[in-house]
């Protein structure tokens, strides 16, 4: 087993992991709604919308993560600009958006000549130079991840559920749907420097999708969401260790590979009772989760007639 403990006994390994399941807390978090809300598209584009804040960042200097968060910060506004005011879609706005970034940000890139090895870092992640400072970054990060998860989580539910019943029960939707893409903006942020603007998504989603089928509530899937990206980023950094493959790539890739396995375990239970229809000893852990509405509803306790709408 000392396979498993040699590489955490390296300071800056010990501080990539530490690092490296409090971004797998924000994901899992943040990503479950992400699944539940199908708004992976956004988090992907503003995963690349990072990038021109990125490059200029490093150019002129300053820390990456501050010109990650401006531009991010900036984009996810320009969405809800151009959704309100230009009378565009909110997948539409978000594909002009992506483009534009991701071709600012390429432009950036091109036009600088030292560029070389922050351009690896800056797509795939250099969770191994996380710093003490860092640490401090992320854990303020996850307590407003979680404050803010926690003080709009009845309105997440019922805009989830059904836009009008949010607003007749004085939810607000349209804020918490602010509130959300401002979630999947810090979330993005905080695992650029772990995953890199290129893998963000796979660890914001892997996690969420291999949790959702063994967890009938929403609490629950945030929570074993979270173990299963603390668990991919430990396995991820053993790997690039033992390997010397790409930390980011090799953290992403395990969070996806669970996901690929919790589906596959999940085939594999449905096909046994399929065979074995009348066995029941095993229903109450292999019970299919409950279709959103109605886990949603359950979630949320909605009024008699609003509930019927």
């Amino acid at each position: 087993m000392s396979w498993l403990i040699d590489p955490f006994s390296a300071a800056f390994v010990l501080r990539a992991l530490v690092g490296g399941v409090l971004v797998a807390a924000i994901c899992a978090v943040v990503g479950t709604w992400v699944v539940i809300r199908g708004m992976a598209f956004l988090g992907e584009a503003l995963g690349h919308g990072m990038l021109p804040g990125v490059a200029v960042a490093t150019v002129v200097g300053l820390p990456p993560m501050a010109g990650a968060a401006v531009s991010a910060t900036a984009m996810a506004g320009a969405i809800g600009i151009l959704q309100r005011r230009g009378r565009l879609s909110f997948d539409t706005s978000i594909g002009l958006l992506f483009v534009s970034m991701l071709s600012l940000g390429v432009i950036v890139v091109s036009h600088s000549r030292t560029f070389a090895t922050d351009a690896t870092a800056m797509l795939f992640g250099d969770i191994l130079a996380v710093e003490a400072a860092d640490l401090v970054v992320l854990a303020v990060a996850l307590a407003v991840t979680l404050v803010a998860a926690a003080a709009f989580h009845r309105s997440f539910v019922a805009a989830a559920f059904d836009r009008r019943i949010a607003a007749t029960l004085g939810l607000r939707p349209g804020l918490s749907h602010v509130v959300l893409v401002g979630l999947v903006t810090l979330a993005v942020v905080s695992a650029y420097q772990a995953v890199g603007t290129l893998l963000v998504v796979g660890l914001l989603l892997a996690p969420a999708v291999a949790a959702r089928p063994w967890a009938p509530r929403i609490p629950a899937t945030m929570a074993l969401a979270a173990l299963l990206g603390a668990l991919a980023v430990a396995a991820g950094l053993v790997l690039s260790w033992h390997a010397g493959t790409a930390a980011g790539a090799s953290i992403a890739g395990a969070a996806v590979l669970l996901a690929a396995l919790s589906g596959i375990l999940r085939a594999a239970i449905h096909a046994l009772r399929a065979r074995r229809p009348d066995a029941s000893g095993d229903e109450l852990m292999t019970k299919a989760p409950e279709p959103r509405g109605d886990t949603v509803a359950k979630a949320l306790p909605l009024s008699a007639d609003a509930s019927r709408a």
